[in-house]
């Protein structure tokens, strides 16, 4: 026969070796997958190293922020070299001024004596002007040389009549000089109309001319003397008649320098 089990008899007992026990999860640390690892360092402590896919590229815009560096460093050092030397210039400029306190030297022609012109022939002219030219210097602590390689020039409109030179001199301080020098020119060809046109003039007692003058000089202040600076001189210049007994009815010079 059967045996009955009431429900509170007991259950027979079972061999706990006989039956494993299933192993319980934790859920707040799950397992790790077999050959994974989990590592934490602190965050201070990880150096960035490119991938090796990725080091030529990184070694190249390394280099070439150097590069930027350096040219930017080279620019500033220039821009400001510069601006010192721009600065001790102004300086020096403005010391010299206050010092020495120049004024412009003046020059007018004092006298024109002319050669050379027969207004009825067709044939060239070979004009001669003689020019009294007149440089003051009303500086009181500057002096000025007047080296070779001048050039004085008189036209009649656009056509150049006669050449000339200055003499090489000296000027002191607080000096007028008063030097001539003769102008020359050779077949000189003058249209018709510029011939009547300078004979109407000459008529008139208004016959207009246009001297150039050009002398490089040298400038000294003091005990220093500058490079070489050309005095350019332009004097527009009437007289009455074209004679060697010329006067000038009018003159009106403009004064201009040349630094370099």
């Amino acid at each position: 026969m059967a045996e009955r089990i009431h429900p509170g008899d007991s259950l027979p007992a079972t061999n706990e070796h006989s039956m494993p026990k299933p192993a319980t999860i934790s859920p707040e640390k799950p397992l790790s997958q077999p050959g994974t690892y989990v590592v934490q360092i602190p965050k201070d402590q990880i150096y960035r190293v490119p991938p090796p896919e990725n080091s030529r590229r990184y070694a190249h815009l390394s280099k070439r922020k150097a590069g930027r560096s350096t040219c930017c460093r080279c620019c500033c050092c220039l821009l400001t070299t510069i601006l010192v030397l721009f600065l001790a210039a102004a300086i020096a400029a403005a010391v010299v001024y206050f010092v020495f306190k120049p004024e412009s030297p003046n020059y007018s022609v004092e006298s024109v004596a002319i050669k050379g012109f027969n207004l009825t022939s067709s044939s060239s002219l070979s004009p001669e002007f003689d020019v009294t030219v007149r440089a003051h210097n009303p500086n009181d602590k500057i002096s000025i040389y007047y080296e070779k390689g001048s050039s004085v020039k008189v036209y009649y409109e656009d056509v150049n009549l006669s050449n000339g030179a200055l003499p090489v001199f000296y000027q002191p301080t607080n000096n007028v000089t008063l030097f001539k020098t003769a102008l020359n020119g050779s077949g000189v060809e003058l249209t018709n109309a510029a011939l009547r046109a300078l004979s109407d003039e000459q008529n008139k007692g208004t016959v207009p001319f246009t001297l150039k003058l050009r002398a490089p000089v040298k400038i000294k202040v003091g005990s220093i003397k500058t490079w070489k600076i050309t005095v350019k001189v332009t004097c527009k210049i009437t007289v009455d008649k074209l004679t060697a007994a010329s006067k000038i009815v009018s003159k009106d010079c403009d004064y201009g320098v040349d630094l370099w």
